[in-house]
């Protein structure tokens, strides 16, 4: 007993026909599957003539008369390839692909670059935001009139007097019109 088995692939859906015996019969329905499914792939034309009628065809319409490409012999390259048939423009089919590739590639760095910029411009909303809200509660403290301790390089401790507050807080409100807007 012999077994034949054959794999098709039309548009993402998948046929496995087994033909068992060993009869040639089988063989040649193989044969002529796969060589009918070859007009599967070819293009699909629209257009309207100059009597309004609309036609669609596989063969390329009357130069004079503008088409409507349905379905391009280059988008069904890849389904073509998957199943041994070679397409007539092959070479035409995988530059547009590889243009189109490119395309997506250069769409896709641009999209990570403005991505990434938003990021910094927010990091940078971020830190602003955390320096305004950082200076405005060291002006409340300033302003609140207790005795401020500070520790020297020494590792002395020593009291601000009133002179060096009224000085740190006029730096604070130039750094809150500064940070705060």
């Amino acid at each position: 007993m012999c077994e034949l088995a054959g794999f098709f692939r039309l548009d993402l859906i998948s046929i496995k026909i087994t033909i068992p015996g060993n009869n040639y019969m089988g063989k040649f329905l193989l044969i002529f599957l796969i060589l009918a499914s070859a007009n599967a792939f070819a293009e699909v034309n629209k257009w309207v003539d100059d009597q309004g009628r609309v036609h669609y065809s596989d063969q390329a319409p009357p130069p004079e008369v503008q088409a409507k490409a349905l379905r391009s012999a280059s988008n069904s390259e890849g389904a073509a390839s998957a199943s041994g048939v070679a397409g007539t423009d092959a070479s035409a089919a995988s530059k547009s692909f590889v243009e189109q590739e490119a395309a997506l590639k250069r769409q896709q760095l641009a999209k990570q670059e403005a991505a990434e910029q938003a990021a910094q411009k927010q990091a940078a909303a971020d830190t602003l935001k955390a320096n305004c809200a950082t200076a405005q509660e060291n002006l409340r403290t300033l302003q609140s009139g207790a005795r401020l301790l500070e520790v020297n390089p020494n590792g002395e401790r020593s009291y601000i007097d009133d002179t060096q507050r009224q000085q740190r807080i006029e730096k604070i409100q130039q750094d809150i019109s500064n940070n705060c807007k």
